[in-house]
């Protein structure tokens, strides 16, 4: 008897769910750009901007459409990828109160941002090739 892996693809997701996927991508990936190119960093846009935040709620309302195919991957990616960032903000909120915490402050939070292009970048990519996100 085979037993169930949650990895394997189930159903072949439907066009528009794809697209969809692309485009809460790409207004993550709208974020990051207002981010370098404007004078917030790059984590206070991507957790504050209105891309971000209407991506995010993309996420949560077609979450269970995407079940079962290698989309559910790539949701959970975005998904934790918004999350996972926002701690990391607080956290360098809170040295950036002292004189001396701005230099660390500064460099987490561009560090934060740093990640958040690779994570949005990598998984986008991956997308391009049809492939699923890792666990």
């Amino acid at each position: 008897m085979s037993e169930f892996n949650p990895r394997v693809v189930l159903t072949v997701p439907p066009a528009g769910l794809v697209r969809l996927t692309h485009i809460i991508y790409l207004l993550y990936g709208f974020s990051v750009l207002m981010g370098i190119l404007g004078p917030a960093l790059i984590i206070a846009t991507f957790l504050s901007g209105w891309p971000s935040i209407i991506a995010v709620i993309l996420n949560y309302l077609k979450r269970k459409e995407v079940r079962h195919t290698y989309l559910d991957s790539h949701f959970r990616w975005q998904i934790r990828t918004f999350w996972y960032a926002l701690p990391w903000l607080v956290i360098a909120a809170m040295p950036f109160a002292t004189v001396i915490g701005i230099t660390f402050a500064y460099i987490l939070a561009v560090g934060t941002g740093i990640w958040v292009i690779y994570r949005v970048r990598r998984g986008w990519m991956a997308l391009n090739e049809g492939r699923s996100m890792p666990l």
